[in-house]
């Protein structure tokens, strides 16, 4: 059937009016995305070769907001759903322990005398600000104990930050940017202080003696000399303490005179800054004679590496 020319035309036009009019579908918001974690930056190799000590290392999740991204300005009604590979404890904690043999640490090596390494995260995420771009956000508390549960380094945290413009194919970069800073801004000299034995007690001042033997003060070789006249008389030591943080013993009867030995300390508690308030009290008796005693103070005898004395006994009056 043929229409007249008039009809036709003004169906075309109809339908041209109508395509320049459709609404186009708008663009999709990306609302599930994941971002590929990964160790950017290798550490320094074998910083920490000549460590006396191993070290375990434990990686809790302490955020209060798990959400990987926080805030995204790109958008003000949606915020995209964003995850990560692998999840952020597990890849902590196995990129950690790839940074800590990289510097030479002995992970796992002694479960009696091992420190223990604990690292908290606070914070792991990412944020799109206007004017700023990509904003990558790592917080990590880190806290020392030694092997007997001993906090020896108290909860420090070491934080690391980055910014970056561009698509969401750098907000993977931003984040492992981040990660990497903070474990650069670990004390990892301070931490391994703790696993290295000092060549000097006066190196490591306030390291306490635990008896694992992990101390300067437990390697010093002290040098005893006590001598008596007449010879043949009872020697007992005792420790005499002013600091709370080594206790008073008894005494303890350690041989007869001339006594000579060399021993190295096992004084709970006994650091090189408190050994000036804890003295050595040496006991010497003998039959028919009166009982005599001195004291040594620890920091003297820790510097000169000795304690020797000789006593002239008196004899008890009838």
């Amino acid at each position: 059937m043929k229409f007249p020319i008039c009809i036709l035309n003004a169906i075309l036009l109809s339908g041209l009016v109508s395509c320049g009019t459709m609404k186009q579908p708008a663009a999709s918001l990306q609302t599930i995305a994941v971002l590929h974690l990964a160790l950017i930056e290798n550490a320094q190799a074998d910083r920490f070769v000549d460590l006396d000590y191993g070290i375990r290392l434990n990686v809790r999740d302490e955020r209060a907001n798990s959400r990987v991204l926080q805030k995204y300005d790109a958008s003000a009604t949606s915020l995209p759903d964003v995850t990560v590979s692998p999840e952020v404890v597990s890849f902590v904690s196995e990129s950690t322990r790839r940074y800590m043999r990289t510097m030479g640490f002995n992970l796992d090596a002694d479960v009696s005398t091992d420190y223990l390494l604990t690292l908290s995260i606070r914070e792991f995420n990412l944020s799109l600000l206007s004017g700023v771009g990509w904003s990558g956000t790592v917080q990590l508390n880190v806290t020392v104990h030694d092997q007997n549960g001993k906090t020896v380094y108290p909860s420090v945290v070491a934080v690391g930050r980055a910014n970056m413009r561009g698509n969401f194919s750098v907000a993977a970069q931003t984040l492992n940017t981040a990660y990497a800073n903070a474990l650069r801004d670990i004390d990892w000299d301070r931490i391994a202080f703790f696993l290295k034995r000092a060549a000097a007690p006066s190196l490591e001042k306030n390291k306490q003696v635990t008896g694992a033997g992990n101390t300067a003060l437990e390697s010093t070789v002290i040098r005893w000399y006590i001598d008596s006249a007449p010879k043949g008389a009872d020697i007992s030591i005792r420790v005499v303490s002013s600091t709370p943080d080594v206790k008073n013993t008894n005494q303890n009867y350690v041989g007869s005179t001339p006594y000579e030995t060399t021993e190295t300390f096992d004084i709970k508690g006994l650091t090189f800054n408190n050994s000036g308030d804890v003295q050595i009290e040496v006991t010497c008796e003998k039959p028919g004679y009166i009982t005599q005693r001195r004291r040594f103070n620890l920091r003297q005898a820790i510097e000169q590496k000795e304690i020797s004395t000789k006593f002239n006994l008196i004899k008890e009056e009838e």
